[in-house]
């Protein structure tokens, strides 16, 4: 399994990603179930270290601006729908930052790495090639809209079990 470092959004953001999530079962395209949370993945290990905790707990983190812009589909094999988040400074920032902690962790995928990552949020996994055009039909009428990042969490993918890193103000 694999252990990450994610991004979490304001209610608002959270709602409406929820929304397409429910828009893409209802046209038969497999999304998240009901126990995930919309996230941003900052960095992925297939372990990340337990004496990292302190220094992911230190990470200066504030309230980030974002926006949550256009569709792209990843891979061929089994497809995944994402909404792509729109990368600014203070965001590749934050990813470097956070990467900078793990960078030593087995297993890193190479499209986590600070001049590789996509920053997204996951609509739909395994979507059947025959779904594409339905599954972005579904929720291409909406358009870009802002978000809050308003804290990180760590995910451990054995366990299923998630704990906040930081919390920024106003939460």
């Amino acid at each position: 399994m694999v252990q990450s470092v994610e991004l979490l959004l304001d209610d608002a953001a959270d709602a409406e990603i929820r929304r397409q999530w429910r828009l893409l079962a209802s046209a038969g395209v497999h999304s998240p179930a009901a126990g995930h949370r919309p996230h941003i993945t900052l960095a992925v290990a297939r372990q990340i270290w337990p004496r990292l905790e302190d220094a992911l707990a230190r990470l200066d983190f504030r309230p980030l601006p974002v926006r949550l812009g256009g569709l792209v589909v990843f891979g061929a094999r089994s497809p995944i729908l994402v909404r792509l988040v729109v990368p600014t400074e203070q965001l590749l920032e934050l990813q470097h930052r956070v990467f900078g902690v793990i960078a030593q962790c087995p297993g890193i995928p190479a499209n986590v790495r600070p001049d590789a990552w996509t920053p997204h949020i996951t609509l739909a996994r395994r979507v059947k090639p025959q779904q594409i055009g339905e599954a972005v039909h579904a929720v291409a009428n909406d358009h870009d809209f802002p978000a809050t990042v308003v804290g990180i969490r760590r995910w451990d993918g054995d366990q299923h079990r998630e704990w906040p890193v930081a919390r920024g103000s106003g939460r």
